[in-house]
């Protein structure tokens, strides 16, 4: 969800900040230009009214006197003014000829923007607002002003002036503005991060905790974290809710553990007192044998529900447990078992060293995961001793640890007859065995507990085929300490 939001927020910030960017820097520009342009415009009134008293005279006089001292200070206006500021600048009759201009052969198009002011001026509009002039452009800047005598436009004053050092301006102030733009927007990216972090904390703190709970860490909480109102109030109810449920299934596994143990009695009781009719029935009674047997059964799933409400309601107790030492612990504890019904147990470690004479001189290889030793002896026990029953005489059990970045895995691997797909899909129900496996002694609860005790402390089990025949049974816990370890 981070990942989502954190860029749609940037993407509405950059959209907001070049909104604002794009307006300001076409201001920006406008009022660089628009100072160049009342510059221009007072120069152009200044020379207009120079001109002025010359125009006042008769034309034909004016243009052939060229000692006139008017018209000569009015050209060596225009020509000082050319000279300092590189900006051409003439007066020009209505018949486009010059009354004086500099440099002294400019004169006006036939057409462009210069032409357009002229001919402007000449109805008597002054240039005021001339087309922008951007930074990547190189265009020259025309004004006009007409020259008034006696209600009529007798002369037109123009200026052509260079944009280099407009566009220079314009640029400069762009940069700026843009750098402003790019520490706004860093301070948006930083704003949004807090502000995605903010929001999401609490959603990631109830997606872990939801984990936690559905892997069987029921003692998981919510703790008080900020966020808008809206999701503390969800965290709050999720708590409610998550002490509820447990409260519930504490109840429902008390109660288990508690008829499992009051019935124990009764029929211990009830297994004496068939034990003692036995006794007096006559030889070649089998139906107090038969009873006897199903007591037994009883007995033993009585036990095994016993165990599986405990490993149930039991706390893991997680450190870095050595899994290998356990496993080859385990591994030998059940060989005499094994022995005993014909099987062997063989126990390998992925990647250890089998060089040496002896076993004793053999390098033990260590690979370690963050399990509750106890509660991961009894699910491997369990595990080994179903593998056991469903081997024929004469194979073997295979135990192999083996270890990745993430998880240690311990696999089980009988010879027996395997299970079809869709009994491996119900493999660790609870009191689930298949028909073809109703005559071998058991309550279907063994790989129940084994699920619960690995839930206890984040771990997994998860079972496949084992070629060409039998079930593998793999026990996987992490590598690294879990959330809350």
């Amino acid at each position: 969800m981070r990942s989502r939001l954190l860029p749609l927020l940037i993407v509405l910030m950059a959209g907001v900040l070049l909104a604002l960017g794009f307006p300001l820097a076409a201001s920006q520009a406008a009022s660089q230009q628009q100072r160049v342009v009342v510059d221009r415009i007072d120069d152009t009134t200044r020379f207009a009214a120079l001109a002025q008293y010359v125009t006042a005279r008769d034309e034909q006089t004016a243009v052939d006197s060229a000692d006139d001292e008017r018209l000569h200070t009015l050209r060596t206006e225009l020509t000082r003014y050319k000279e300092l500021y590189g900006i051409d600048a003439g007066v020009f009759y209505r018949d486009r000829t010059a009354m004086a201009a500099a440099p002294g052969d400019w004169q006006v198009p036939d057409e462009g923007e210069l032409f357009d002011a002229y001919n402007s001026a000449l109805l008597g509009r002054r240039t005021h607002d001339p087309r922008q002039v951007w930074p990547w452009q190189t265009r020259k800047l025309a004004i006009a002003s007409p020259i008034v005598r006696d209600g009529d436009v007798v002369a037109v004053v123009v200026t052509d002036s260079p944009t280099g050092a407009l566009r220079s301006r314009i640029l400069h102030g762009w940069l700026l503005l843009a750098a402003g733009e790019l520490a706004a927007m860093a301070i948006a990216v930083l704003f949004a991060v807090r502000l995605t972090a903010w929001v999401l904390l609490p959603v990631a703190t109830l997606d872990r905790v939801t984990h936690d709970i559905a892997t069987g860490r029921m003692k998981s909480r919510v703790g008080t974290a900020g966020g808008p109102p809206e999701l503390r109030r969800l965290v709050r109810s999720f708590n409610e809710m998550a002490d509820n449920v447990e409260e519930v299934l504490d109840q429902q596994r008390a109660f288990v553990a508690d008829a499992s143990h009051q019935l124990r009695n009764p029929l211990a009781a009830l297994l004496l007192r068939i034990e003692l009719l036995g006794l007096e029935l006559p030889d070649g009674h089998d139906e107090a044998e038969a009873v006897k047997e199903e007591g037994h059964r009883l007995a033993q799933v009585l036990d095994d529900l016993l165990g599986l409400a405990l490993a149930e309601r039991s706390g893991s107790h997680l450190a870095v447990t050595d899994l290998a030492a356990l496993a080859r612990t385990r591994s030998a504890a059940w060989r005499p078992v094994a022995d005993q019904a014909g099987i062997s147990v063989e126990f390998t470690v992925e990647g250890e060293d089998r060089g040496g004479e002896s076993p004793g001189e053999r390098a033990a290889l260590k690979v370690t995961g963050w399990a509750d030793a106890v509660a991961l002896s009894s699910a491997l026990d369990a595990v080994i001793d179903n593998a056991i029953k469903f081997t024929p005489r004469g194979e073997a059990v295979h135990v192999r640890v083996a270890a990745d970045d993430q998880r240690t895995a311990i696999s089980v691997a009988d010879s027996g007859p395997g299970l079809t797909d869709e009994e491996l899909a119900r493999i660790g129900d609870r009191f689930w065995r298949s028909a073809r496996h109703q005559n071998v002694h058991g309550s279907g609860l063994g790989l129940s507990i084994a699920r619960a005790l690995l839930s206890q402390g984040g771990g997994a089990i998860s079972y496949g085929r084992r070629d060409p025949h039998g079930l593998e049974v793999i026990l996987t816990v992490p590598r690294t300490a879990p959330v809350g370890a």
